[in-house]
């Protein structure tokens, strides 16, 4: 299944698309009236499975358009968003950094997500706005100590994530987290794929950022050096993951910073960033008032 949330006359609800589907949807309270209507009610594997089961069974004039969806972030307020850096050695390189031995982790917000076709905003106090596109994990179920044989049962879905990056911020501190959290400035979307319909681990997709048109990177989950199993294992051997948690797992080379001249997102733009077997996620850069 595919899950999105969205607002609809000014009340937030959940889309769901069966397997294969990225144009049409059935809102989730017509496949479960008792279900909550967020994203975290299909955390419950008994109500994941009643969905499904629903939704394999829904008649195809009951489905509606994406066309005119306003969609909202896919899980609105996480716990805790947990980034890794240099997680593609070509990327480490183009930033003039060895092969690292072990992720560089950073922390952003909630406030500095914006949803599939939101706009990212570009702030007052800098123009070196960056790129990165970047796979997100969605956690489903609480996990502390995973090791590889069952690191992946936490997962319940996989996004697309644009981690946009204030450069000149960034570099303001031995810490990057000032230059990754200013307000609208992470896509998150458009919408959570669920791991059935993806290979194990998402690995082996194509990911690739465009900025109006243009490929900018274009790279594989597979040219993780921790892929999702690993960063799993390493991140629950100091916190506990809990459910709602998201993991934004790296950016493969070709940002815009290591570029000659540097690329920087304008206002006008359109960044778009799109995975392989889930989606394209995109949004219109905007200046801040």
């Amino acid at each position: 299944m595919k899950l999105f949330r969205y607002v609809q006359q000014g009340q937030a609800r959940v889309g769901v698309m069966p397997s294969g589907t990225s144009h049409q949807f059935v809102d989730l309270a017509m496949l479960d009236a008792t279900a909550s209507p967020e994203i975290s009610a299909l955390f419950d594997p008994v109500v994941r499975e009643r969905v499904a089961h629903k939704l394999s069974q829904t008649p195809a004039d009951t489905f509606q358009s994406l066309a005119h969806v306003q969609f909202e972030v896919p899980i609105a307020q996480p716990p805790k968003i947990v980034c890794m850096g240099l997680n593609y050695a070509d990327h480490a390189k183009e930033g003039g950094n060895a092969r690292p031995e072990y992720p560089s982790f950073f922390m952003r917000v909630a406030t500095s997500m914006t949803p599939h076709n939101g706009p990212i905003v570009r702030p007052k106090v800098s123009t070196k706005l960056d790129y990165e596109a970047e796979l997100a994990v969605i956690i489903g179920q609480k996990a502390r100590h995973l090791h590889a044989d069952n690191a992946l049962d936490c997962v319940f879905g996989y996004a697309c994530f644009n981690d946009g990056s204030l450069r000149d911020y960034q570099r303001k501190s031995a810490q990057w987290t000032i230059g990754k959290n200013f307000d609208a400035t992470g896509g998150f979307g458009p919408w959570i794929v669920t791991p059935d319909e993806l290979p194990v681990g998402a690995e082996g997709l194509r990911i690739q950022s465009r900025l109006n048109g243009q490929v900018m990177q274009d790279a594989n989950t597979r040219d993780f050096l921790w892929n999702v199993r690993e960063a799993l294992v390493i991140i629950t051997e100091c916190m506990t993951l809990e459910p709602g948690d998201v993991i934004i797992t790296g950016t493969p080379a070709g940002v815009g910073y290591a570029r000659t001249p540097p690329v920087w997102m304008v206002p006008g733009d359109v960044c778009e960033i799109e995975i392989e077997g889930i989606g394209v996620l995109s949004n219109t850069i905007v200046q801040e008032v």
